[in-house]
């Protein structure tokens, strides 16, 4: 492992780093083992020389031949300091071995390209022919290509690193003497790779990269070990971090029985059994001397926020303060105002948002330092340099997936110790809580307080777009309030999407009766905060919006979502969007207005959404469509990840294998995880992020 972890610049000839090296470098890639993990776009072998009568489409394709004609027109742009002109190149070639005759296209080429091409009789050329216009063509071959060589026996093309060319870091590649490809790599030493009936790592790398047997099934079966090494690495991660965070000294919370009764009868309605389960958690890690590090999760409406609220009560009740950080001024606020009319100035809460006026603020930061603010709700501003706590005892932040990792770490960090609830009400998949959260402890809550409606979900096509409307009428006709979501503000040039501004004039003739209120991010904080008001008090009967309104935002009275493009959202947006109605005791309905040039892929995915309501079971889908964020980094969603070729959806067996050989390891090799666990629990990156 050793020679592995040397730097990258050792792999330059007579200790001189070309350019190329060090932009590498300076991208990251500080070691040999990190170059290894920037891994080929293409990888075959090379094509036997023929004649063109064997040129197959989309098939690479090596051949010789002879220029018949050359024609360069020049094109639109320029290049380098002295801005020379570029041409495209347009030339016919017969074949040295038959009468066949196929056209090269160049584009943006320098003027030497036809200079080279003119001075060959016959000429060498690389390249995956395409149709067009029902013609075969070549764009951009290889000139001369090295694969004319039979010593150059595997084609690799590599991404481009930091402005570096593909062909530059296949050079660097070269650099790696051959002996150091036989050196072990990878977590274990051999003799725990074969009780595990594992590939050697080294092997399984050296495949990837053409070093070794670079048969389709050998290089399947290298990527398969590759993958099992990252689920590894990030298994051991998570663990890391979760020990050295118990090892923390956490404030001791402790509640009386008669307090928590107390509390329990503060609310108009009855706590589900779920809610008290999860209470009950958050109590004993109250009480363990190490900091909580609690998750839960519940499908849209299941109550969350209610057990947020006794927990932050009970910290409070032990001389403790509380923060309660929320994506969105507008959540913020009604978190706020909930919690203001349950406990009626019994204690000192204030709120803390970007628009919140200077002088304000100022008088804000003064009482967090002077603990006369027992309950801080607020957005980002909460994380904020000046912001600083007499004895933050409580952390909890809401909908957690629109946070980053650092601004969730630097509100807990205000405080010495600080217990941390962190609440998402997109459920999370079983593989997805042991891979990205192995860390927190997780609550679910998936009881729904009683009285709730539901909603019923159809999606609306061209077919049937005037019933809806007509549907939408009778409901605006009993007095209830629509939600109108599109995927963008304004119209695109490029994309055939429906926008805000478009549905609002639109819409302003179907219902010319009614008030119809637009919102969404490009509006200032106080037209947002105005629009909100006035749908809440029932001034504004439909509202067009963004997914602003997909966070939080809680107006009984709204009974109808609709949902235009909805290919363009994940399931668990969807989910969410779909959670704002059906909230109180009259039935809610959800619509997905679906474009006529949807693609059947695009459809079925979102007829999960029609068929089913349950969150975990969406969730899932999800995160096969949708990839599993970055587990120890900055991003929380997409494909960015921390897995460069795993995906939990795609590969859940090798993750189980992972888990298992895991709690062989904890039986048969303790001494070796401890080990391990010490190295990572050491890097500050690992062990500090949630």
């Amino acid at each position: 492992m050793k020679e592995w972890n040397q730097s990258l610049l050792e792999l330059a000839p007579r200790q001189n780093p070309s350019q190329s090296l060090l932009k590498v470098f300076d991208a990251g890639i500080k070691t040999i083992k990190d170059l290894l993990w920037v891994t080929p776009l293409r990888l075959q072998k090379r094509p036997n020389l023929t004649s063109f009568e064997n040129i197959k489409e989309n098939e690479l394709f090596l051949g010789r031949a002879k220029i018949i004609n050359i024609k360069a027109v020049p094109a639109f742009g320029r290049r380098g300091k002295g801005r020379i002109q570029l041409f495209n190149l347009d030339v016919v070639v017969k074949d040295t071995f038959s009468d066949k005759y196929i056209g090269l296209k160049w584009f943006n080429s320098y003027p030497n390209l036809k200079k080279q091409l003119s001075s060959y009789d016959e000429f060498t050329f690389l390249g995956v022919p395409t149709e067009f216009k029902g013609v075969l063509q070549f764009l951009n071959p290889q000139i001369n290509p090295k694969a004319i060589d039979n010593t150059e026996e595997m084609l690799i093309e590599y991404p481009t690193v930091n402005s570096v060319p593909g062909n530059q870091i296949k050079k660097i590649f070269d650099y790696i003497p051959s002996s150091l490809w036989q050196k072990p790599l990878g977590m274990f030493p051999n003799n725990i790779e074969k009780e595990l009936n594992l590939q050697p790592c080294n092997q399984a790398f050296k495949q990837i990269h053409g070093q070794g047997n670079s048969e389709l099934p050998q290089r399947e079966e290298a990527k398969e070990r590759i993958i099992y090494e990252e689920f590894l690495t990030n298994q051991i991660k998570v663990m890391a971090r979760k020990l050295k965070h118990k090892k923390l000294k956490a404030p001791l919370i402790e509640i009386q029985n008669k307090e928590k009764e107390i509390f329990l009868k503060m609310f108009p309605y009855e706590l589900t059994p779920d809610q008290i389960k999860v209470l009950n958690h958050i109590f004993l890690d109250f009480k363990s001397g190490s900091p909580m590090m609690r998750l839960i999760q519940g499908d849209v409406g299941c109550g969350k926020t209610t057990v947020a609220i006794i927990a932050a009560l009970t910290a409070i009740k032990s001389n403790f303060q509380v923060a309660f950080m929320c994506p969105t001024e507008a959540l913020a606020k009604q978190h706020a105002a909930t919690i203001s009319n349950l406990l009626k100035d019994e204690i000192n809460i204030a709120l803390l948002l970007g628009s919140t006026k200077a002088k304000a603020k100022q008088k804000i930061y003064e009482e967090l330092q002077s603990g006369s603010i027992q309950f801080i709700l607020g957005t980002h501003s909460l994380i904020q340099d000046s912001v600083e706590f007499m004895n933050l005892g409580l952390a909890i932040i809401d909908e957690q997936h629109k946070f980053g990792v650092e601004q969730r770490q630097k509100l807990i960090k205000k405080g010495k110790g600080t217990h941390s609830l962190i609440m998402t009400a997109t459920p999370i998949p079983r593989s997805l809580q042991l891979a990205q959260y192995g860390d927190l402890d997780i609550s679910t809550i998936r009881t729904i307080p009683a009285g709730r409606k539901g909603v019923k979900t159809r999606i609306v096509t061209k077919e049937n777009y005037q019933k809806y409307l007509s549907f939408l009428q009778t409901r605006l006709e009993l007095g209830e309030q629509i939600y109108v979501v599109a995927p963008a503000i304004e119209e695109s040039e490029t994309l055939n999407i429906k926008n805000v501004n478009e549905i609002y004039n639109n819409y302003k003739k179907y219902f010319s009766t009614f008030n119809i209120g637009i919102l969404h991010g490009q509006l200032k904080n106080e037209e947002k905060s105005k629009v909100m008001e006035d749908f809440e008090a029932g001034k504004v009967d439909i509202l067009i919006s963004t997914t602003v309104i997909e966070v939080g935002i809680n107006v009984i009275n709204s009974t109808v979502m609709s949902i235009y493009n909805p290919d363009r959202f994940g399931l668990s947006s969807l989910h969410q969007l779909r959670g704002r109605v059906g909230r109180g005791d009259k039935p809610g309905f959800c619509f997905l207005i679906a474009d006529s040039s949807i693609s059947k892929e695009s459809l079925m995915r979102i007829r999960v959404i029609e068929k089913t309501s349950d969150g975990f079971e969406i969730a899932e889908a999800d995160l096969q469509n949708r990839g599993q964020g970055e587990m120890f980094g900055a991003s929380q969603s997409g494909h960015i990840s921390s897995f460069k070729f795993g995906n939990l959806g795609e590969h859940f067996k090798v993750f189980e294998k992972v888990t298992q050989d895991i709690e062989y390891l904890k039986d048969k090799h303790p001494e070796f995880l401890n080990n391990k666990l010490i190295d990572f629990i050491n890097d500050s990156k690992v062990s500090s992020t949630i």
